[in-house]
């Protein structure tokens, strides 16, 4: 993507609120935790106290402070975004450039695992792999990331394959280039808009499965997550507590999305109005 590319995204008015409201969760998630006063894991006798001066959102049944849980479950949620986006964007952009460059046999095999990997409901292979190995922020990680690179593999071979009929690619392969050069030098460069939506579809995707799958209870309870505050705080709805444990949490999770959300839009619209094919999550 050239730098013309990169500046007309950061003037679309929907990237820019997204990603300063992004870099604004990302210094609240990344050193928030460490300038807190109280330890989101300590309990204590002061259960379901409103929020004040020394606990800003209040405590939980516990006694846990509820602002500090809320900042480390931001954390956590931050690490399993990136970590998911990166990999998965990793893996689509790979097999799928492979599955285009190479073809017959190479094509088939990942597209047919493609399609049967989408054919069987995610929740099915959660539950089979966490019941077997012990739930863990890093597997949590590798699953997800597993599960979320089948849509990106497909745009993203349509992509090459539509790139290779291309002159320059022609002219590119006479001069005898190899197939690396071809892909590395004339079509990798081609395909950074896309990895960059592929890469913040990822993060969007894992903050939305990570919440869901704390909520159900099937990763490690001993880190801390928005869907297990959640999960919590809805057992004790017919208190007050509900407003400065369950609101200040999904809010949380709403502009996580919100911001990933506008950063996508603001490039799905800057492709769209280049000239180029627009990118939408339909496609994925």
């Amino acid at each position: 993507m050239s730098r013309r590319y990169s500046l007309s995204i950061v003037q679309q008015k929907e990237s820019v609120v997204g990603i300063g409201l992004g870099i604004f969760l990302l210094m609240l998630f990344s050193v928030g935790p460490t300038l807190l006063s109280f330890d989101p894991g300590a309990t204590s006798l002061t259960i379901f106290s409103p929020p004040s001066g020394m606990h800003w959102l209040g405590t939980n049944d516990v006694g846990q402070d509820i602002f500090s849980r809320l900042l480390t479950g931001g954390r956590s949620s931050l690490i399993v975004a990136l970590g998911v986006g990166i990999i998965s964007t990793l893996l689509a952009v790979t097999l799928g450039s492979w599955a285009a460059m190479a073809g017959r046999w190479a094509d088939k095999l990942i597209m047919r695992t493609v399609d049967i990997l989408l054919v069987i409901p995610n929740i099915i292979i959660i539950i089979l792999i966490t019941s077997y190995f012990r739930p863990s922020l890093a597997l949590e990680i590798i699953i997800i990331s597993f599960l979320g690179w089948l849509e990106g593999a497909r745009v993203v071979r349509m992509q090459i394959l539509t790139l290779k009929e291309r002159a320059h690619i022609y002219a590119a392969k006479l001069f005898g280039a190899s197939q690396f050069y071809v892909f590395y030098r004339h079509l990798l460069p081609q395909l950074f808009p896309l990895m960059l939506f592929l890469l913040l579809q990822g993060m969007r995707r894992a903050v939305f499965i990570e919440a869901g799958l704390a909520f159900i209870g099937v990763v490690d309870p001993d880190v801390i997550s928005w869907g297990s505050m959640i999960s919590n705080a809805l057992k004790f709805y017919y208190l007050e507590v509900w407003a400065w444990w369950l609101l200040p949490t999904v809010g949380m999770l709403s502009l996580s999305l919100l911001a990933v959300t506008l950063i996508g839009y603001g490039l799905e619209e800057q492709s769209s109005r280049s000239g180029g094919k627009k990118i939408n999550a339909a496609d994925s």
